[in-house]
């Protein structure tokens, strides 16, 4: 899913030292109320709450805590049940048959498989404009439907009664479990969709909910709300809390001090807090499973269409001085696969790419190999310089990014180049990206799921994720033949093939692999992150 450039990453601290000997210090006087309510933070504003159109991580935090499909990601990803009981799936691996709970959705209306069935087809449907429609592939009729070739009645998935649902798969797929715990594979109300209409996802009030909490308080662009425990949640006795209260900060020094005056019970730290908070109370690092990258717009800029241009400014990023000038820590990359994310026999699956496509993603700049490309590129254009200009968050880090990339490009290519630089609030960049209206932006994907293919995925051709509209053919034949093949051994080789090829022609450009450092109150107990998303159900304040 996508990211926005969050506080765990840039800006300066103006804490004191007195403030930091403090952080690991509990509230002050816990009453039984504030042992309810969990005070917590995200760096961007919620762009929807709709399931079938969400992208990115801020909208997907408030989705999978106030709704459930069949499995909750639990810790370290492991599958828990969620609405689902038990599981069955058929020899050949392209049946799966679910017996679901009987639960409610937050007004007391029923829930049942018909709830799937009509949210699957939803998102699925053309109309709907989904951009995780291509998750689906696999699933009966599911690219025809895509395409438009197949009505949405057609795909594989059926309701046999209210609390039996069968899925019926084109091939087996080896990570359809992994899926079914992302929110975009959850139930929708069908009744609810068609009462708010174009309203529907826009704000608290347009939504109904099956999760642990209810969404209370979000008009659609306001930067606070909250959480408030589903009275109508199957599971309500192991949700300890009754409220998450959230806000939106931008800006890392503001967000510390609140969390020093009680006010946050967590806050993500920036370079030099995490520098000087590292043995605190509280201190905790999160492995994203993310990779932050440009993406390069190859269909409306003749400039940047050139792969000699691309492979210059790849090239010229000073990856180890941007992490360390962004802090937490996030380490150069030089694949879109992010290390630690899947291992194959034993081996992490990012020592598969060819040493070649890495070698123009460096940790240091390459001047010398830089310009060399860049002088070949200009040449092939018939042009001696030109200008473009790099879109980001308004977050503190997407600003110190613009900055030092900005600085990093101009101090490579002298007077070759002329860059300006665009910092937008989270949504408003995300609506831009989505319709390709930038040169260049710093783009950020978490896996949705610990495998590669959450990956590639997004760069095939027709995925609406590509939003540089970088294409390659055999690019897509081996990320389409990886979804075909019965054999592990060929599926790794085609996904490790297809990386190389991207890489080689840097159609995108890894900056680098995102670790967020947090300072979460000790106080605070259970809750859980996967991949930059956070599950409170059985969370509590001690």
């Amino acid at each position: 899913m996508k990211l926005s450039k969050t506080l765990s990453l840039g800006a300066t601290v103006l804490a004191s030292a007195a403030l930091l000997a403090a952080c690991g210090s509990n509230r002050s006087s816990s009453s039984s109320s504030s042992k309810k309510t969990l005070t917590w933070m995200d760096s961007a504003e919620i762009p929807t709450m709709d399931l079938s159109k969400a992208t990115d991580a801020a909208s997907f935090n408030q989705i999978s805590n106030t709704m459930e499909g069949l499995y909750r990601l639990g810790k370290n990803s492991k599958l828990e049940k969620g609405l689902a009981t038990s599981e069955k799936v058929s020899k050949d691996g392209k049946t799966y048959t679910y017996t679901l709970r009987k639960s409610k959705w937050s007004d007391g209306s029923e829930l049942t498989a018909k709830d799937f069935v009509y949210s699957w087809r939803r998102t699925v449907n053309p109309k709907t404009a989904s951009q995780y429609s291509y998750l689906f592939s696999g699933i009966k009729n599911a690219d025809a439907i895509v395409a438009g070739k197949k009505p949405v009645s057609s795909l594989g998935i059926k309701a046999v009664g209210k609390y039996k649902l069968v899925i019926t798969l084109e091939r087996r797929i080896p990570y359809f479990d992994k899926l079914m715990g992302f929110a975009v594979f959850f139930p929708q109300l069908e009744k609810a969709v068609t009462k708010y209409g174009s309203k529907y996802g826009t704000a608290s009030k347009y939504m109904l909910y099956n999760g642990p909490f209810k969404h209370v308080g979000w008009t659609g662009s306001n930067l606070s709300w909250k959480m408030v425990k589903n009275p109508y949640y199957w599971d309500k006795k192991n949700v300890k809390l009754d409220t998450i209260t959230w806000s939106v900060q931008k800006t890392p020094s503001t967000a510390y001090n609140l969390y020093q005056s009680n006010k946050l019970d967590a806050t993500a730290l920036d370079s030099s807090q995490t520098k000087q908070l590292k043995n605190q109370k509280g201190y905790t690092e999160l492995n994203q499973g993310a990779t932050f990258y440009l993406q390069f717009n190859v269909a409306k800029n003749k400039y940047l269409a050139n792969t000699n241009i691309r492979k210059a400014l790849s090239l010229a990023v000073d990856r180890k001085g941007l992490t360390s000038s962004l802090g937490g820590n996030s380490v150069p990359a030089n694949t879109l696969t992010p290390t630690q994310l899947t291992d194959v026999n034993g081996e992490d699956y990012t020592k598969r790419i060819s040493k070649s496509a890495k070698s123009f993603y460096p940790a240091s700049t390459n001047k010398k190999e830089a310009v060399k490309y860049m002088n070949k590129g200009l040449k092939e254009l018939g042009v001696s310089k030109f200008s473009f200009k790099i879109l980001s968050d308004d977050t503190d880090a997407g600003k110190k990014t613009t900055e030092f990339l900005q600085s990093t490009f101009e101090s490579t290519f002298g007077n070759k180049v002329s860059v300006s630089v665009q910092n937008l609030p989270f949504k408003t960049r995300l609506s831009r990206s989505t319709s390709g209206n930038f040169d260049i932006v710093v783009s950020g994907w978490s896996a949705d799921f610990a495998d590669p293919i959450s990956f590639l995925d997004l760069f095939t051709s027709t995925n609406p994720e590509n939003n540089g509209k970088w294409k390659n053919a055999t690019y897509d034949k081996l990320v389409a033949d990886s979804k075909t093949t019965a054999s592990a051994s060929k599926r790794w080789s085609d996904l490790s093939k297809a990386e190389t090829i991207l890489l080689k022609d840097a159609g995108i450009s890894p900056l680098y692999y995102d670790t967020n450092v947090w300072m979460i109150r000790p106080s605070v107990k259970n809750v859980i992150q996967n991949r930059g998303t956070w599950n409170f159900k059985e969370a509590y304040i001690k």
